[in-house]
């Protein structure tokens, strides 16, 4: 019987790689699916969301209010910012007043990092100024002096001591105390709403015990994982990985939930996002 196949989109990235250790490499049951695995950076995956182009794709929290009505957020493959997250990072150290006063280098406008900012500040991105960077390419916007600071993501929240610079706020240190420890919502997984209930249940099914695969045979999923870690050594690509694949990444649970419901909640309230998004999880 011919498969059917799948588009599965996700970044280039080692808790990704991780994550779909068991699916890339045949190790779990497909249930009849074939998957095809597209890796693009998180910006181009939020904008081909926004045209629903994939059936299944990582996307940034930020990116599901502009894609609720075609696509459902699966219960796994969540990353949150559990006490951590994306960080503003400089030549120097500056308050909040200061930062709003410099140029900052953003990863892209969909991400959830980008709506962390503006919650931050307290202000919409109309006022404030920012460039749009790759992500990989915002430590040398900021020691170039294309911007003043930068808004990293990804491997660069353990490396950016390297580069000589300094921590203004970290997005999940503040988040979680402002909202009583609740986790940053930083990236889920979605599926197309064009498939029947039962089929996306079964589809999430599989996502989940790819993830949950990955855990339990950790080292050699580490392994896998590191031909995308780059410049990083086993180690720091482990750390990484322990970061956004764990015990959130399986199921957002309540408080994984409720932290989504307020970080999109309060970006409507300020009128960063257009509406305030219903939340559909499949069940």
């Amino acid at each position: 019987m011919e498969k059917r196949k799948l588009t599965l989109g996700h970044s280039p990235d080692p808790d990704d790689a991780f994550m779909f250790y068991g699916l890339a490499k045949e190790l779990i049951p497909a249930e009849g699916f074939e998957f095809e695995h597209i890796l693009e950076d998180i910006q181009t995956l939020n904008e081909r969301a926004t045209r629903g182009e994939l059936d299944i794709s990582a996307i940034s929290i930020h990116a599901y209010a502009y894609v609720s009505d075609q696509y459902a957020l699966l219960p796994s493959g969540a990353s949150m910012g559990d006490g951590y997250g994306p960080m503003l990072v400089g030549k120097e150290k500056w308050s909040k007043d200061e930062v709003a006063r410099k140029t900052i280098a953003v990863p892209g406008t969909m991400t959830s990092a980008f709506l962390a900012l503006q919650l931050w500040l307290g202000k919409p991105a109309s006022e404030f100024k920012y460039v749009v960077v790759p992500f990989d390419q915002i430590f040398q916007a900021v020691h170039s002096g294309a911007a003043d600071v930068g808004l990293i993501i990804h491997e660069g929240q353990l490396t950016y001591q390297n580069e000589g610079l300094k921590v203004s706020e970290d997005m999940g240190v503040w988040w979680g105390r402002e909202n009583g420890g609740l986790p940053l919502p930083l990236g889920g997984n979605v599926i197309h709403k064009r498939f029947p209930a039962p089929v996306r249940k079964t589809i999430s099914d599989i996502l989940t015990a790819s993830i949950r695969f990955s855990l339990d045979h950790r080292p050699e999923a580490v392994q896998h994982a590191l031909q995308y870690a780059r410049d990083m050594g086993k180690d720091l690509a482990d750390k990484f990985v322990g970061m956004y694949v764990n015990h959130w990444t399986l199921d957002y649970g309540e408080k994984g939930r409720e932290s989504i419901r307020r970080f999109l909640g309060r970006a409507h309230e300020m009128g960063i996002i257009p509406r305030k998004p219903e939340l559909e999880f499949v069940v």
